[in-house]
């Protein structure tokens, strides 16, 4: 089987190396154009190019790919699957009838759940016990398609976006094999999603990330653990923006008000929620350096009375 691979960050390449070191013939892959990141706006490929450029695979990187030319390309590769992975484009109708088998998605979530740019992340905010990978077949609208595979793993209440992303990959990277597999066989039917169940995943905005100190310490707990890495979770110290990276559930509530400093010692930080309390294990803020509350606070001793709010003073 022939296979063109659609595909841009980390998560993607994973399954990208898995599918070079399988049966199947990577004949060509398409990523996003190399863009300016950081301070020092350097020009920077991404991940899955670099997994092509070491394979030896040609690379398209097209800023339109839905574009008329770029269509007539892909169909003179005849390929069997174009399978796509966190490309980062919607895919128009004149790719998806390309492939004979179809084009072919790894969602990161339990489908008709969490359909959306950001699956991972509000599946952690909304407190889901466990999640998993999807593979479908692609049709003209956002995660509707037949699903062909799923698989599912728990989804632990340590972990943050970034290690739940860690777990999926090679999941979705076996799963996909998996379901060439079983399409080349004839061993998967495709079955309708039961759309009245959907949910949905928007992408996420740096607004997400501010803390409501009424909520519960556990609606806390995942909204840090669900923007980490961004766009980070965050409250105000008076008149300075204080993210906060990590958390831990504390046993019971203090005498105070929701979001006040209960307890501050030379190693420790707890802040009152809505029904409980959090420890607070690393923070940054505004201006300086992510730490661990133990170095924090040897730089920023912090008092107790002291209230966390959702503005500047």
């Amino acid at each position: 089987m022939n296979i063109v691979f659609m595909g841009t960050p980390e998560f993607a390449a994973y399954s990208l190396e898995k599918l070079i070191d399988s049966k199947y013939n990577v004949i060509r892959v398409v990523t996003q154009p190399d863009r300016p990141k950081g301070r020092g706006l350097k020009v920077i490929s991404s991940p899955v190019k670099d997994t092509a450029v070491e394979n030896n695979i040609p690379c398209f990187q097209p800023e339109r790919p839905n574009d008329s030319e770029f269509v007539s390309t892909l169909r003179s590769l005849k390929t069997d699957a174009i399978v796509v992975v966190a490309y980062g484009h919607i895919i128009s109708k004149d790719i998806l009838n390309i492939p004979p088998y179809g084009c072919i998605n790894i969602h990161s979530s339990l489908l008709p759940k969490y359909r959306g740019a950001a699956p991972v992340n509000w599946a952690i905010i909304k407190g889901e016990k466990t999640t998993g990978i999807t593979t479908m077949l692609m049709d003209e609208h956002m995660d509707t398609g037949d699903i062909l595979l799923q698989k599912e793993t728990p989804l632990l209440n340590h972990y943050t976006a970034k290690d739940l992303e860690v777990k999926l990959s090679p999941l979705g990277a076996e799963l996909l094999v998996e379901t060439l597999e079983g399409l080349e066989n004839g061993s998967i039917k495709p079955t309708p999603q039961d759309h009245a169940k959907a949910t949905y995943a928007p992408k996420l905005k740096k607004e997400d990330g501010l803390i409501d100190w009424k909520k519960s310490s556990q609606e806390i707990h995942n909204l840090v653990r669900g923007v980490n890495p961004w766009p980070g979770a965050y409250t105000y110290m008076e008149d300075k923006l204080l993210k906060i990276w990590l958390t831990e559930i504390e046993d019971k509530r203090h005498l105070g008000s929701d979001g006040e400093i209960t307890e501050a010692t030379k190693n420790k930080v707890v802040v009152n929620t809505g029904d409980g309390s959090l420890s607070l294990l690393e923070v940054q803020l505004e201006g300086g350096k992510r730490l661990t509350i133990k170095d924090f606070l040897q730089g920023h001793p912090l008092k107790t009375r002291t209230v966390f709010r959702t503005k500047r003073d």
